[in-house]
This record gives structure tokens, C-alpha cells and sequence, in this order.
């Protein structure tokens, strides 16, 4: 964080700033990235990463691309979050919404904001975050998941040996032993289930592998959550997403807003979680569907 708030100190363009954005009694860390400094209403980016990202991260992961399109951004973490779980102890929460809404609040404070057009733009997880908040915040213009996540849970069921009904009767229990010796198993045999479990207790403010993967059956757009989504909704799907895969897809068909459904693929080299192999061809075509998306709103 240091490094790179002594970089964007000596940005002229963009002129990026470090702010903090009011939040239930304290704040969220996160970067304004200005065209100029001339105050203009410009349509808004906002962003955030997901299980594992930064604010700092999205520098790259979208932010430069959009301010040089000429969009006023602002990329920020939430609770669950490294600056807010590092320095505050807050941990991921379902209901996004109640995140995003303070955050907007705080946009249309800014006259380089144009409130008829901001846009919410989550990466990894936050391709599930950002679509929940957008089912219950209607400011929204428009809604980027990249990738698109529609059911945590079925990360947690992939890890134990029973079907999805068994398996989340037994994550939620107060008991149950052989299930704890399985996910030990996994753990030990996998490095990524090993570190996902151990930053997911960590991100979740759980204390067993058992209790992360309950934590994430909360985390899910079915039961009618997706349909609730009023604004046009942007679904990236990547071909050999190790994450993900299909989630995309099931985001899409649950959609009853404007909607698109983009794949990028291993050939383009984009086929990968969130594309990091091709990460100018993806945002180009991401903000190239944003310019035509908002190019009417607020009209």
C-alpha cells in the first residue's frame, strides 16, 4: 500500500487519490481516479475485487483502462477485504447491498461523478458481490461481473463427498467428525483447497475449514435474487475458469434485466479466471459494452 500510494502521488494522468468512503461508523479504503481536475460530471466506474483481491490490484484490473476511456473510477475495498479485515477486523457480509449503497452515497458526492451513470464492476468473487448488490441498489446503471458467480455453495459441496442437500446439512451442524476429516484430507492433499480454506476462516471470521464452507452457502444469487437485478448486467464467462466454471452461464440464465453473456477463450488467451493472460482485450471489450450501455442512460 505504501509503494503504491507513493506511485499514484506522482500520477498527473490520471490523478489518482486515496480516499476513505464513510461506512457504519468507520471507513473503507480506496483510490478516485480523476481524468482531469476540472470537476467535470463523468460516467462512473466503481470496483472491487473479490476472495483475495485489493483495491491496490484493480489498478490493473480495470481502473486505468476505464479513467483512459474517460471514466471517473473509484476502486475501493470491503469488509473481507484486506485494508478493511487487516486494519478493522471486518469480515466479508451477504448482503453487499449494504456496502455498495454507502459507497454510491459517497460517489454522488464528487463532481466528477455523473449520478444518472454509474456502474458497478466486481472481480472474482466479486462477480457474485457485485450482482447482489445490484438485485437491491437500483441507482445502478450498469452491473460488469467478471467472472460471473451465481452459487458459492457449490464450491463448498465440490470439497466433501456428499450430495448438495447431505452436504449442506452437515456443514451445518454443530457435529460431525467425519466430515472434519474429510475437508482435513483435502487440505493436506491439495495446495489450492489448502489455502482457500485457511484464507476463507481468515475472510469469513470462521475458525474451522467446516464453518468457511457453511459461510459460503450463504453466499448465493438463487432463491430470486438474481431476478431481482433491474439494471443492464454484464456476464464474463472464461473458458477454463479453475474457479467457477458453468457459474457464468447459470448467473446468465437467471437474469431478467438486459443482459449479456461474453466468453473469452484459451486461444485469445483470456481463458483463465478474470483473463490475467489477456487482461487489454478483456477490458477493451468490457468498457466497449460500458460506452454503448450508458451511452443512452440517464437520457
Amino acid at each position: 500500500m505504501a509503494c503504491f500510494r507513493a506511485a499514484a502521488a506522482l500520477f498527473t494522468t490520471p490523478v489518482i487519490e486515496p480516499v476513505e468512503i464513510p461506512y457504519e461508523g468507520t471507513t473503507l479504503p480506496g483510490y478516485l481516479y480523476r481524468v482531469d481536475t476540472s470537476g467535470t460530471p463523468r460516467p462512473t466506474v466503481i470496483m472491487h475485487s473479490g476472495f483475495d483481491g485489493t483495491a491496490e490490484e484493480m489498478h490493473f484490473g480495470g481502473a486505468l483502462a476505464a479513467v483512459e476511456r474517460g471514466y471517473t473510477v473509484l476502486a475501493f475495498d470491503g469488509p473481507g477485504q484486506p485494508g478493511p479485515l487487516h486494519h478493522q477486523g471486518l469480515v466479508f457480509r451477504t448482503d453487499w447491498e449494504n456496502v455498495i449503497t454507502p459507497v454510491i452515497d459517497f460517489a454522488e458526492s464528487l463532481p466528477e461523478v455523473d449520478n444518472s451513470r454509474i456502474a458497478l464492476l466486481g472481480s472474482s468473487m466479486g462477480g457474485l458481490l457485485a450482482p447482489r448488490a445490484a438485485a437491491f441498489e437500483h441507482r445502478l446503471a450498469a452491473c460488469i461481473a467478471v467472472d460471473g458467480v451465481f452459487d458459492l455453495g457449490q464450491v463448498s459441496v465440490r470439497f466433501t463427498p456428499h450430495d448438495r442437500e447431505e452436504a449442506e446439512r452437515l456443514l451445518r451442524a454443530g457435529h460431525a467428525p467425519e466430515l472434519d476429516a474429510a475437508l482435513d484430507a483435502v487440505m493436506a492433499d491439495n495446495a489450492t483447497a489448502r489455502w482457500a480454506f485457511n484464507h476463507g476462516m481468515y475472510v469469513m471470521g470462521v475458525d474451522t475449514p467446516r464453518a468457511f464452507g457453511a459461510a459460503y452457502l450463504d453466499h448465493t444469487l438463487a432463491d430470486g435474487i438474481a431476478e431481482k437485478i433491474q439494471c443492464p448486467t454484464l456476464v464474463c464467462d472464461a473458458e477454463e475458469d479453475e474457479f467457477f466454471k458453468g457459474q457464468p452461464a447459470q448467473l446468465y440464465d437467471h437474469l431478467t434485466c438486459p443482459r449479456t453473456l461474453m466468453h473469452f477463450t484459451v486461444a485469445e488467451g483470456a481463458g483463465a479466471h478474470c483473463h490475467p493472460g489477456a487482461m487489454r482485450l478483456a477490458l477493451a471489450r468490457i468498457f466497449d459494452w460500458l460506452d454503448d450501455t450508458l451511452a443512452t442512460a440517464g437520457a
